[in-house]
């Protein structure tokens, strides 16, 4: 059953999320912070400057502006996660990382 358990964990690593997913999934984390940290809704709320029915909506549905995630997210002491979030490049391939580096100065990208 072990084996059983690595082989589903690895391929979930690799199964594509959709949108609705990802956000679900860092409301789930936020809720976690939250709760470990013994921080109720309305305090995150009262340090954050976000609106309660906005956390509440967020932690139920994943719903949420980027302004409030980022006020949220400071509010529990996330801030350089958030900023190092398009921090880095990603890529695939080795070709798609010649392509990173060609473009690395450019101000904008054009049609191919």
């Amino acid at each position: 059953m072990t084996e059983t358990n690595n082989i589903l964990s690895v391929l979930d690593s690799y199964t594509l999320n959709n949108s609705d997913d990802i956000a679900k999934e860092i409301a789930d984390a936020f809720r976690k912070r939250r709760i470990e940290k013994n921080l109720t809704r309305e305090q995150v709320a009262e340090q954050s400057g976000v609106a309660v029915s906005n956390i509440v909506r967020f932690e139920q549905k994943g719903l949420i502006s980027l302004k409030n995630l980022i006020g949220i997210a400071t509010a529990l002491g996330y801030t350089s996660e958030i900023k190092s979030l398009f921090a880095q490049p990603k890529y695939s391939t080795m070709e798609e990382l010649t392509q990173i580096r060609k473009n690395q100065n450019k101000k904008k990208a054009h049609r191919l």
